[in-house]
Formats: C-alpha cells, sequence, structure tokens
C-alpha cells in the first residue's frame, strides 16, 4: 500500500460554503486515483444548502460519506478513478464508484465497478443519473416489453428527466415529450431523439415522470394524465413541504401516484432477480452510447471547485452536468 495517496477531498463546511481537506482514505485494500467525478446537482444542492432532513440523514447517507448532516460532510457519489493497486485483478482497470469528491482514496473491491469497454471514464460520471433512471422506469412498469403503444411525458430537462426521457423512448420504446420551462434544453430533447414541448397538454398521457424537483412540475404532471394514468415522482424535495393536487380529477378520473427512489430496485427488477450490482452493470453498459455525451455541458478542475459550487449549485443553474476534471491527462 502506497503512502503518497492525495486524500483531498470537497467538504460541505456550512451553508453555501465548501472548502478542500483532507478526508479518510478509506479502509479497502484498493487504491484509486480519481479521474472525473459530477456533482448531483439536486441532492448536491439541498447538502450545500444544509437542507437534508433530519429525519432522513441515515437514509440520505452515501456509501463513502464522511462527516454528519449539515455540517462539516464529505458527500457526493458520482466518481470514476484508475486503480492504482492494491488488487491485480483490478490494477490499472478504470471503475466507478459511489465515492465523493475526492483526489484519491482506498476501497474494497465490491464497492468497484470496472468500465464495461466502449464507456470513456468522462461520460461514465452519468453512471449514478443513470441508475437513477433506469429504476425510474422500471417503476413505471416500463422497460421489460410491456410498452407498445404508451405515451410518456417527462417533465423537468434537467440530467434526470433527459435520462428518463431517453431510455423510455430507446429502451421501452414509448412516444415520448420532455418539457421544460427552459426552452434552450431542447437541444438536449434533439440529440436524445425525443419531443420537446415546453408546457405539457391536459389528458394525453399514459405516464407523467416528474423530474422538476417542483410542486408545479408535479401538479402539470398530474393535468397531463389520461384517465388511470400514473405520474411516477423521481423528484426529492428534502425537508421542504410539498403541495400536491389531489382534488379535481385525480380520484374522478382514477389517477395513480408513485414515488421513485433509487436505493431498492424497482419491484418489477427484483421479481426477475436483478440486484444493486446489475442494475449498475446495465446503466453503465448503456452509457456506451455517445449520445450522452450532450448532457455533459461544463468542466471544471477539483483544485477550482470551492470557489465555483455557489454558481454551480445555484437554483436555475445553466447548463445540465459539469464534470470535474482531477487529471489533465484523464
Amino acid at each position: 500500500m502506497t503512502t503518497d495517496l492525495d486524500t483531498r477531498a470537497l467538504w460541505y463546511e456550512g451553508p453555501h460554503r465548501g472548502a478542500l481537506r483532507p478526508g479518510a482514505a478509506g479502509d479497502g485494500p484498493v487504491e484509486v486515483d480519481t479521474l472525473w467525478s459530477a456533482l448531483s446537482r439536486g441532492t448536491e444542492r439541498l447538502v450545500f444548502e444544509g437542507r437534508v432532513p433530519p429525519g432522513e440523514a441515515g437514509r440520505m447517507r452515501a456509501p463513502a460519506q464522511e462527516g454528519a448532516f449539515p455540517f462539516p460532510v464529505k458527500y457526493g457519489y458520482c466518481n470514476v478513478g484508475r486503480v492504482r493497486g492494491g488488487d491485480p485483478a483490478l490494477e490499472g482497470r478504470t471503475v466507478f464508484s459511489l465515492t465523493p469528491h475526492q483526489r484519491g482514496f482506498r476501497a474494497t473491491a465490491e464497492r468497484l465497478t470496472p468500465l464495461p469497454e466502449g464507456v470513456p471514464a468522462r461520460r461514465a460520471i452519468l453512471a449514478a443519473n443513470m441508475e437513477t433512471a433506469l429504476n425510474g422506469v422500471w417503476d413505471a412498469g416500463l422497460g421489460f416489453g410491456e410498452a407498445e403503444g404508451v405515451s410518456v411525458a417527462v417533465v423537468g430537462a434537467g440530467v434526470l428527466g433527459c435520462l428518463t426521457a431517453a431510455l423510455s423512448s430507446s429502451v421501452a420504446r414509448c412516444s415520448v415529450t420532455l418539457t421544460d420551462r427552459i426552452e434552450e434544453r431542447i437541444a438536449a430533447a434533439n440529440e436524445l431523439g425525443v419531443r420537446f414541448e415546453t408546457s405539457l397538454a391536459a389528458g394525453r398521457y399514459d405516464i407523467v415522470f416528474n423530474c422538476s424537483a417542483s410542486a408545479a412540475g408535479l401538479a402539470a404532471g398530474l393535468a397531463a394524465l389520461k384517465p388511470e394514468g400514473l405520474l411516477v415522482e423521481m423528484s426529492w424535495y428534502g425537508a421542504e413541504p410539498v403541495l400536491v393536487p389531489l382534488g379535481g380529477a385525480f380520484h374522478s378520473q382514477r389517477l395513480r401516484l408513485v414515488s421513485s427512489q433509487v436505493g431498492m430496485v424497482a419491484p418489477a427488477a427484483r421479481a426477475r432477480g436483478i440486484t444493486h450490482a446489475q442494475r449498475l452493470s446495465r446503466a453503465l453498459a448503456l452509457l456506451s452510447d455517445s449520445v450522452y455525451d450532450c448532457l455533459i455541458t461544463g468542466e471544471i478542475d477539483f483544485e477550482d471547485l470551492p470557489h465555483a459550487l455557489p454558481a454551480l449549485l445555484a437554483p436555475g443553474a445553466p447548463g445540465l452536468v459539469t464534470a470535474i476534471k482531477y487529471c489533465r491527462k484523464a
């Protein structure tokens, strides 16, 4: 085991304040140098603002988290690195792990998933979001051959919404409309091959995914459903109360509202014996398609991250995913 491992990590130290300082290296035998990581804008914005509900702190805890909510806490789960040693079978391999933003760390082999051939390290930072989108598609009952003729809308064209729309179209073979109030996001929709609208017509869709993290998006999604339609709520609101319009047509039209969360494999997939590890492997394999590069809209050096966080995690920040670069030759 080497002694020159750089364990500097991003720590959320207070509301709207981050800093780079050493973190625990980890207790596994495999040493990894991070190449890229990505901010999860929705979840990490809540962490950055100190809005993780105390009652959810345990379930919100990331696998390699250090510290505790609200502050100080080392948090993150979109990490791609190269194994430098500790396991001959993995040495030199590029791996994905649910590890915070940290230059170097140690882990067990079980926590590291080698990238499939054809998936570049930079694109693989989308794996956690892809896994969440895949689980959501499964929670909607799609992806296993049942979707013929199903009309789908996705509210919110952030990275999760874009991935959910792309999977609904390409994997589940549905007719898909992606909607967002930000008209510029039509560019991502065009790249992904799905329709784009700035608003949804009422009563038109069998399934709606709400990825907007807003009560307005939830209301618009419910209004867009056909009778007996299903809304899959994929947003997480932290400690914020959310108004859910359960009056009006909700009961007379027999609408359904379900939550989707990546902590458990969707029931439809569990029934087929799909494990967490298999779900992640499927998500990584889907990233062999270069079309998903369109979702990485910015890049920043790790050393500049604390200064850039307020702008990157501001509500309404431009772009989709910011890639954090650790090595100039990655």
